[in-house]
Formats: structure tokens, C-alpha cells, sequence
């Protein structure tokens, strides 16, 4: 497994499990069954409501904690100083074990509230009740907002990004900032698998459509973060690891993005 460094010291997996959508009573076999495939990183949220499978599934897994790196997120309904303190403490609770790394899930530009979200999350990391602090769906203007009125960089900013949408000029921001661009939905849904760039390189690698996608992420120097909850595919999308696709490959992939997005509006959600 590969890992990233982030701009506080600590690392990141290259690849992880994102765990939305997977249900509560099946999220502790999928996180230990991940694990247990060579996944070091669980990319969990309070609003997935599966905070309590992903720590019971840690533990299921029998791999030390500190060799486990987890994602937790706040979410909208906690933006606000004190009422993201209250939410850190339940998710806390809920997983049973402190989080490496603590997200705002979205900016919620209409609730004004942010700011004061993120410097709630400078204090849990200067008490040492977290590692690491990032955010999730922010925008250039968001990210300069933070940053230049508390001083403090988010180590990852989480957003959409797939072939059919590739956010080049935010993660130019993210690379000149020195923030790590997380990749959520990477896949797209397959969207992109009959591509024929992407078929091309299947062809000539011996590797499905989606592991060529995911191997495109980590080649660009992303965290990326697919969700899976069957064994065969989650074995079979860390192993990208032992290929790589050509500058002439990463330029055809880079020629199918078309502005796609498919989740909502970061500017309007929340």
C-alpha cells in the first residue's frame, strides 16, 4: 500500500474503503473482511450512520488500531463551534475510538458557519483528540477563507472527482497548497468503463475497467476512497498497486472529462 504524506506530518493510504451506503448491521464483516485484504484506510461519516460497525469492525479485524487510519465526518446539521464539538464527541462514541482524521462533510456556504466549524476543529487537534483536520467538499474561495483567517491548512479536501469530472484546476489549488485531493464516488458508478481510452488500457494491462480508474486516481497523486462491499471486489480494487499507465494513458483518460458532476452543488448544498 502506498501512503501520502499530509502537511502536518501524518500519512494517508493512497486507497481506502469508503463505507456510505453500506448498512449498519453488514459494516462490521465489510470493514474487518477489507482489512483483512490489505485496506488501511476507512473512510466513514456520522450522516452514513455506520460509525459503530466501522469501530466494531476495526476491532473485528485484529490489526493494531495505529495501523488503521479513520475517517469520521461533521455533519451540516452540527456546523457551528460548539455544536461540532458535541458531534466529535458522539461520533467518538459511536465508534468506540478517537478518529485519525475529522472532515466537515460540506461547507454549507448558506449557513455561514464554516469558519467556525473548522476553528472547532483546530481545537480538538491541539488537544491531541485527533490527528489530523481536513474538509470535504470545499471550494477555492472556502479553502483561502479558512486558511488565511486562522493559519491552519486542511491536510485533505474530499470532493467528487472521476474521469467524467476531474476538477483540474482545484486540485492545482490542492497541489499548491499543499492539501491531499480525496476522490469520492471515483468510480462513477462506471460510468467511464466502456471508454474506449479505457478499454484500451484494460486491454493492454490485464486490468478491469475499474482498477485501470482507480490506478489513474492514485497516478495522480490522490487518496481515493471506492466503496465495495463484496469481498472479490474489494480484493479486487486494492490491487493497483503492481501496474501503471503511461503519460500517453493518463493523457487519454484526461481527455474524457466533460465537466460531469453527479453529486450536488457544493456552493448550494446544505
Amino acid at each position: 500500500m502506498a501512503w501520502l504524506k499530509l502537511n502536518d506530518g501524518n500519512r494517508i493510504p493512497a486507497l481506502g474503503l469508503g463505507i456510505w451506503q453500506i448498512p449498519e448491521e453488514t459494516t462490521p464483516n465489510v470493514v474487518a473482511t477489507a482489512i483483512g485484504a490489505g485496506y488501511r484506510l476507512i473512510d466513514g461519516a456520522a450522516i452514513y450512520g455506520n460509525e459503530s460497525g466501522l469501530g466494531a469492525g476495526v476491532r473485528q479485524s485484529g490489526v493494531a488500531r495505529d495501523q488503521i487510519f479513520v475517517t469520521t465526518k461533521i455533519w451540516n446539521d452540527a456546523q457551528g463551534h460548539d455544536a461540532a464539538l458535541r458531534a466529535f464527541d458522539a461520533s467518538v462514541a459511536r465508534l468506540g475510538m478517537q478518529p485519525d482524521l475529522l472532515l466537515i462533510h460540506w461547507p454549507c456556504p448558506s449557513k455561514g458557519l464554516y469558519l467556525d466549524t473548522w476553528r472547532a476543529l483546530i481545537r480538538l487537534r491541539e488537544d491531541g483528540r485527533v490527528k489530523s483536520i481536513g474538509v470535504s467538499n470545499f471550494m477555492p474561495d472556502q479553502l483561502e477563507r479558512v486558511i488565511g483567517e486562522t493559519g491552519v491548512t486542511p491536510v485533505v479536501n474530499q470532493i467528487e472527482l472521476h474521469p467524467s469530472f476531474q476538477q483540474a484546476e482545484l486540485r492545482a489549488l490542492h497541489n499548491r497548497l499543499g492539501i491531499v485531493t480525496q476522490s469520492w464516488t471515483p468510480l462513477s458508478n462506471g460510468a467511464c468503463f466502456d471508454a474506449p481510452a479505457v478499454q484500451a488500457i484494460s486491454a493492454r494491462s490485464g486490468k478491469t475497467p475499474a482498477q485501470v480508474i482507480l490506478r489513474w486516481h492514485v497516478q495522480l497523486g490522490c487518496s481515493v476512497i471506492p466503496r465495495s462491499g463484496n469481498p472479490a471486489r474489494l480484493a479486487q480494487n486494492i490491487d493497483v498497486f503492481d501496474f501503471a499507465l503511461t503519460e500517453e494513458e493518463m493523457a487519454a483518460m484526461a481527455a474524457l472529462d466533460a465537466g460531469a458532476r453527479g453529486g450536488p452543488d457544493p456552493m448550494l448544498f446544505g
